[in-house]
């Protein structure tokens, strides 16, 4: 068992390296999306990134075909979108939460007394 407060270290291959490196370059992908997926730090794929820049790692271009990548792309696309939506669903719960308790605060006070 380990102890309190050491870390596992892990060794990651090379080409599991340029893969990650690969990937973070597709168009419109987010680092740290890539490092999300592949459960690394995002600061471990932008150190990675710059040892490719560098040459210590020799990146190779991930093996997606086109309609993986494209798939990907419409995914993050719906994701976006999905976002947006839910944001949207909030603010208009909210606004009709307030147009009906303003209207049972005027309907209450417009009530006539005695008829």
């Amino acid at each position: 068992m380990p102890k309190p407060g050491l870390r596992r270290i892990f060794k990651y291959s090379e080409e599991f390296k340029a893969a990650a490196v690969g990937l973070s370059h597709l168009e419109g992908v987010a680092i740290k999306d890539v490092a999300e997926e592949l459960d690394i730090h995002p600061f471990m794929l932008s150190r990675w990134r710059k040892q490719v820049r560098e040459g210590k790692i020799v990146a190779k271009k991930p093996l997606l075909d086109e309609q993986t990548s494209a798939e990907l792309k419409a995914l993050r696309k719906m994701k976006k979108d999905y976002e947006l939506l839910k944001e949207e669903h909030d603010i208009l719960k909210k606004s009709i939460r307030f147009i009906s308790e303003r209207r049972q605060k005027s309907s209450n006070s417009s009530k006539r007394i005695g008829k």
